[in-house]
């Protein structure tokens, strides 16, 4: 069977509601003699007249007395679909997003974040996943629905909005030796070192800093995240160098000191795919994480 055209039941709606062809004409920007065609289509495609002719009117049909609230009930449906989604009732709204985030990230703003949502959306969920690569077939096939970590520039397709800057901190137990001295490059480098590494690389941007200084670290142990480098320096006398905004919270019984030598900032982004960029939901959530970022960031 020939599909419809389904562009009639906006005519038809008109036409009934209306009961005469100049109006609906007129409601619809036709001419008259356009929208008398129209009337002739649907009737060849309901196979009824639906509107006849009584005096120097039209009345409906029965046939057309059942299509009248129906129809309309369609169109408004149907609008409502195609309507760019602008607002969204959180106090409704019942999901679960996943996010897939960078080491420190849940335990210094994960509650901020979650007081956040349970005080506007109670039935939202936050589901945190570690983030272990950079790879984006989760942000694609939609098992993860926000990242928080360093954009990969070379990754196109995945949207990118910077939330916060971080700088690596050198980070010590109390009473180590380098609480209790002037820190020089060559103080920091001479000690033994926690490197924090997801690929197990043993060299990154702070060997790089201190490559012009002639100065090279002793790797004593690499790690995979800033969570275990700071529990082992907190039992040693290694030093751990972290990201001092993202683990504000994992550090608190740590002596902290800025490092001897200049090191690149860094740039903590939230991605995610493009199809949910007008998601109401999902900006209302990318907002929250901006706001609560913001507010520590200020803070710090």
């Amino acid at each position: 069977m020939a599909r419809p055209d389904l562009n009639l039941l906006v005519t038809l709606d008109v036409l009934l509601q209306e009961g005469n062809v100049t109006r609906a004409a007129e409601r619809l920007r036709l001419s008259p003699s356009a929208m008398s065609r129209a009337l002739a289509r649907l009737r060849k495609t309901t196979g009824d007249p639906l509107l006849v002719r009584a005096g120097r009117g039209l009345v409906r049909t029965p046939h057309a007395l059942e299509l009248v609230e129906r129809v309309g009930h369609i169109v408004q449906d149907a609008e409502a679909l195609l309507r760019p989604a602008e607002t969204v009732d959180l106090g409704v709204v019942s999901r679960t997003f996943t996010l897939r985030t960078s080491d420190g990230f849940v335990e210094s703003f994960g509650p901020d974040l979650i007081s956040r949502v349970i005080e506007k959306a109670p039935g939202v969920r936050l589901r945190f996943m570690q983030k272990t690569n950079n790879d984006a077939a989760s942000l694609r096939d939609g098992t993860v629905d926000l990242e928080i970590g360093v954009a990969d520039e070379t990754i196109r397709e995945i949207r990118a909005e910077s939330v916060f800057k971080d700088r690596f901190v050198g980070v010590v137990r109390m009473g180590h030796p380098l609480t209790r001295t002037k820190i020089t490059p060559k103080r920091y480098a001479s000690g033994g070192h926690i490197r924090v590494s997801r690929r197990g690389l043993e060299r990154g941007a702070v060997d790089e800093a201190l490559r012009p200084y002639g100065l090279e670290r002793e790797i004593t142990v690499v790690v995979g995240g800033f969570a275990a480098a700071l529990a082992l320096a907190r039992a040693s006398d290694l030093i751990a160098t972290v990201p001092e905004r993202q683990t504000r919270n994992l550090r608190t019984d740590l002596w902290m000191f800025p490092l001897p030598i200049p090191t690149p900032e860094i740039t903590v982004s939230m991605l995610w795919h493009p199809r949910l960029d007008v998601d109401p939901a999902h900006r209302w959530l990318r907002t929250c994480v901006r706001r609560v970022s913001a507010e520590i960031d200020a803070a710090v």
